[in-house]
């Protein structure tokens, strides 16, 4: 794929492009059947205990349903982060968006740009992208195993870059 950012320029090829978002395992209709159970079921009990007399009860019920809701709604709402990679012959560019719609960009140069994965327990690791004195973490709502593979994808397309560029030849000389 090739890309420009201006006519006229010349054009960069590009070596990976990825797109990263948080997983969420339960879908809006899944969302929508639990709520809906769980408001049943809440119901139901606090029907129960308010025969019984004891009213109080039932706004408790009432009051985990919502703070339920509004735990799911959070959840749902940090799922709209975006982080994307596109490296290329001349930069890799990381773009982030936060769920309140807050865009960052990094540009790194892809020689001295030095990819880690640290890793911190048996089952944890944090992925570094480093260059120049500065830091990066990326992927960070990602599983280790799906960082540990962005990483190797990263790492690969690192080298082919590098091993398609020609050094350029010495243009001094001695007379």
């Amino acid at each position: 794929m090739e890309t420009t950012d201006q006519p006229g320029e010349i054009q960069a090829q590009r070596f990976f492009d990825a797109e990263l978002r948080p997983h969420r395992s339960l879908s809006p209709k899944g969302f929508i059947i639990l709520m809906s159970l769980v408001a049943g079921v809440s119901f139901v009990g606090g029907m129960a205990y308010l025969l019984a007399g004891a009213w109080p009860v039932l706004g408790f019920f009432g009051l985990d349903v919502l703070l339920l809701w509004w735990a799911f709604r959070l959840n749902y709402r940090s799922a709209k982060a975006v982080e994307t990679l596109q490296l290329s012959t001349d930069s890799l560019i990381v773009r982030r968006i936060a769920p309140n719609g807050t865009a960052q960009e990094w540009r790194f140069q892809p020689y001295w740009l030095r990819i880690k994965l640290e890793e911190r327990a048996p089952d944890d690791n944090r992925l570094i992208l480093s260059s120049h004195g500065r830091n990066l973490p990326i992927g960070t709502f990602l599983s280790a195993g799906e960082r540990a593979e962005l990483a190797a994808s990263l790492k690969d397309a690192l080298e082919r870059i590098r091993s398609s560029v020609q050094p350029s030849p010495s243009t001094s000389a001695i007379e």
